[in-house]
């Protein structure tokens, strides 16, 4: 299939699945201390476009993930957001709400035919920045995430880090995530 105008996110359209081959490792409040806890997923990306802002033109991905435990039937985690692709400044752009109301934009400068890239997102940042509700901000205070994506023909992976200044932990908290899914179909 043919989707150039997405350029770097062309890869990922189609839903795509893991079995519990993820990897979360965070802070875990009932325990008090950081755990593991392995995850499959579900993914979705559902190309549109264009999308003119002016002389800017995007191409996105409306994305959705639900993260399960072994186990349970409801997600412990849930995404929704869009992925977006300017050609001309050749920035990736990754917007996404999790339900604890904190939201972020991540970007990075990315070619339009790579297979891997990075993308990061910084507290106070006005271009890639992250916005958390007045609870977490007092409790557990986001200050930094990048993500690393890498799309290879069926196969995607992502190895991804949050910074959490989190009240109850002694130190400043490194919560990662990792997968890799393989492409179920080309329609989400």
């Amino acid at each position: 299939m043919a989707f150039e105008e997405w350029g770097p996110l062309a890869g990922l359209i189609g839903t795509w699945e893991s079995g519990y081959d993820g990897l979360d490792v965070s802070y875990h409040n009932i325990e008090g201390k950081i755990e593991e806890t392995p995850y499959r997923e579900k993914t979705t990306f559902k190309n549109f476009g264009p999308v003119d802002n002016g002389d800017q033109c995007l191409y996105g991905l409306d994305y959705r993930t639900a993260i399960y435990r072994e186990g349970e039937d409801l997600p412990f985690h849930t995404e929704i957001g869009y992925w977006m692709w300017d050609a001309a400044e050749k920035q990736v752009m990754r917007c996404f709400i999790i339900p604890r109301a904190q939201t972020l934009i991540a970007g990075g400068t990315v070619e339009p035919d790579a297979t891997s890239f990075r993308l990061e997102s910084v507290l106070g940042s006005n271009v890639y920045g992250i916005l958390s509700n007045p609870h977490l901000d007092r409790i557990a205070h986001t200050t930094r995430f990048d993500v690393t994506i890498t799309v290879n023909g069926d196969t995607f992976s992502y190895d991804e880090t949050t910074v959490i200044e989190h009240k109850k932990f002694p130190t400043v908290v490194m919560h990662t995530d990792r997968n890799t899914l393989k492409r179920v179909s080309w329609e989400a």
